[in-house]
């Protein structure tokens, strides 16, 4: 029997990567943001402390036998359920996994440590980094990202900008807007000052499309995300989901094959909240099949729905509000 992989899913659709084989460095939550929209629910373990919280051999061991299935995807992403820069011996990881595989390797941060030297030679390896930044001045910055107190607003936009203009691959900013705190168009202005002084690939707006970590956080609608986009002069695209076909069939890269378990699906789920359309690109099955597993799921008390933004969400009960 295959032995079941503890840091490492999919490949599971992604809205930046395509398909995305995921390593996660850090424990469930362990991050030096709280962030009030974050999809994985609030941080139980706040902190700036690196250190190697999972054993460099153990990813590459998984991510051999992973590789070996054979399954395409279009990154390897060291993402997760916290922080990835976190982990002391990610420069290490990315090197070891470049010899190891062609396929592209992206990292997602929250640029939090970015003004660490330590952390920016870390991430040198890398094709493609994609960070964020979510507000334009400290008091915002304090009330949507609930940083660790070593991680002043200053320090993290001077980290963002020494990295961006130090970095050889390429970078994709993220910038995620709340409705009635960020997604206004002086804040926005504000990020976007910020931004000019970094060099970046692409600026991608984004706001809260799964259900939040906290409930007062939401979402900015597409029209308000279409004319904010002007205030980038055409150096940025909305990478918000269409309220249409998020729920449609896996596209041609996608072929339905047979009906996956429900540890299969569980596996996903206990990454972050999934509608029946996450489950059957993820998988490459037929949409109703994955509903029905969901909802058998859901029969056996293992799974329970979250609504937000019109849309349900399946989730493991208990992982969003703690």
């Amino acid at each position: 029997m295959m032995e079941r992989c503890r840091y490492i899913y999919g490949p599971v659709p992604s809205r930046r990567l395509g398909r995305s084989l995921g390593l996660d460095l850090v424990p469930y939550k362990t991050c030096s943001y709280d962030c009030v929209y974050c999809h994985l629910g609030r941080t139980t373990d706040k902190t700036v402390e690196r250190r190697e919280y999972v054993p460099v051999a153990d990813l590459l061991e998984e991510l051999r036998r992973k590789l070996a299935e054979g399954k395409e995807a279009d990154y390897v992403s060291l993402a997760g359920s916290g922080e990835p820069t976190l982990h002391s011996g990610m420069g290490e990881l990315i090197r070891r996994i470049k010899e190891m595989s062609d396929i592209p390797l992206a990292v997602f941060t929250n640029g939090s440590l970015l003004w660490k030297p330590e952390v920016r030679e870390a991430l040198a390896g890398a094709d493609l980094v994609l960070p964020s930044l979510d507000a334009g001045d400290g008091d915002l910055f304090h009330y949507v990202n609930r940083p660790h107190e070593e991680v002043t607003f200053e320090r993290m936009v001077e980290g963002l900008e020494a990295f961006t203009r130090g970095f050889r691959g390429r970078v994709w900013m993220e910038v995620l807007l709340l409705g009635g705190v960020t997604g206004i168009r002086g804040e926005v202005e504000k990020i976007a000052r910020h931004l000019s002084r970094c060099r970046v690939d692409r600026i991608q707006l984004s706001t809260v499309a799964r259900p939040p970590a906290e409930g007062f956080a939401r979402p900015v609608t597409r029209e308000q995300l279409s004319r904010l986009q002007e205030i980038f002069a055409g150096r940025s695209e909305i990478i918000a989901p269409p309220a249409a076909d998020e729920d449609g069939p896996p596209g041609p890269g996608a072929p339905y094959g047979s009906v996956p378990s429900g540890d299969a699906v569980m596996a996903l789920l206990e990454r972050r909240p999934a509608t029946p359309g996450d489950i059957a690109r993820g998988l490459g099955m037929h949409p109703m099949e994955a509903l029905k597993l969901l909802e058998a799921l859901k029969a056996a008390g293992r799974v329970e729905t979250v609504s937000t933004g019109g849309r349900t969400f399946y989730a493991v009960p208990g992982h969003k509000r703690l």
